[in-house]
């Protein structure tokens, strides 16, 4: 396993978030061995060059949360207008605009929400 910890933003009132911890206990995963760090999403979003790398691999759709208030509040019309740079600033702005769990693994690769195949190949 790599030195660098994977990297999970995460929200404690989120149940999926609660579910891919969960996973990645039984995976071996944890903040004591030191391969995991838990970030709170809401107070500590990840930076627009870390949201770089998954808006360009995974599409500006996957990224937003849709389901959720900030994305609510702004509208599907706003984001939808918004350019890439635009768009990039306001997810690292607002950490509840982004799809969660966010995490970013050991070698750079983004994975948004919790499927557990795509995160058990990513992680393997």
């Amino acid at each position: 396993m790599s030195s660098t910890p994977l990297r999970v933003y995460s929200y404690a009132k989120c149940g999926t978030c609660r579910k891919a911890l969960q996973w990645l206990a039984q995976q071996g995963f944890s903040v004591a061995e030191g391969n995991l760090e838990i970030i709170d999403i809401t107070q500590q979003p990840p930076s627009a060059e870390e949201l770089h790398a998954a808006f360009h691999a995974l599409g500006r759709k996957r990224l937003f949360n849709t389901s959720g208030q900030s994305y609510r509040a702004l509208g599907a019309a706003t984001v939808a207008a918004m350019s890439d740079a635009e768009a990039l600033n306001a997810l690292a702005a607002d950490g509840k605009l982004i799809k969660r769990p966010f995490a970013l693994t050991a070698s750079g690769e983004a994975l948004v929400g919790f499927k557990p195949e795509e995160w058990q190949a990513a992680l393997t």
